[in-house]
């Protein structure tokens, strides 16, 4: 049972070609658990090209475009295996699937999600942005209780044999008009935001991916 995590940035890679990728790996690491084997734990990063992603009980109405209107916008639509609700995808917000074997680390589901959200948090903090949990909401929030309370980064994990995939979407230079054609995360009364709406200024994407992965290290080891 290793801890080790083998981390990838797969650069600007279309959603169901990373998609794809995910599964081949996410597939060798139940076959090596299946057979008793060693399992080997995953951190990738990427970015897509615009695209909106639905979890499996997600509800198609929080897409507010139709298929010539989605054309339009550049972007495309996927129904995924993911749990979770609809979300936006696009340059210049890190994407992170972690392929991890949470048997290595001895954590459960439950616990596997607060890590990540506690990596985000501290990722933020780093910036100066205090963020935190919504309860009964997964992924990381800014301004909770306020009417201005807006999500920062979305969350969506698919699991089995207690190997996951899928993950997280932290904007940092993100398009934000993006959103305005979703019920992001099936919420009509929440707003969303960027590290670089809150900083009022582009960010290095690069060092963001540094500082997340170190305490994404960090906290699993």
């Amino acid at each position: 049972m290793s801890k080790d995590i083998q981390c990838q940035n797969w650069g600007l890679i279309e959603y169901n070609q990373a998609w794809t990728k995910q599964e081949e790996i996410f597939n060798q690491q139940i076959a090596l658990k299946s057979n008793e084997l060693a399992t080997t734990n995953h951190l990738i990063l990427c970015q897509h090209p615009h695209v909106y992603t639905i979890g499996k009980s997600g509800d198609d109405d929080n897409l507010l475009l139709n298929y010539i209107q989605l054309q339009a916008k550049n972007a495309s639509f996927v129904k995924t295996n993911r749990g979770g609700d609809i979300t936006y995808h696009g340059p210049g917000q890190i994407v992170g699937y972690p392929i991890f074997d949470l048997s290595n680390f001895n954590i459960g589901l439950k616990q596997y999600i607060w890590l990540l959200e506690q990596a985000i948090i501290q990722t933020l903090e780093y910036y100066n942005i205090p963020s935190q949990r919504l309860e009964g909401a997964t992924g990381v929030w800014l301004d909770v209780g306020k009417p201005q309370c807006r999500k920062i980064c979305a969350i969506g994990v698919r699991s089995s044999k207690f190997i996951t995939m899928h993950g997280f979407a932290l904007n940092v230079n993100t398009q934000m008009e993006y959103f305005q054609y979703i019920n992001p995360c099936g919420f009509v009364d929440k707003g969303v935001s960027s590290i670089q709406q809150e900083l009022g200024n582009p960010i290095d994407i690069q060092d963001v991916e540094r500082v997340l992965v170190s305490s994404l290290l960090r906290l699993f080891n």
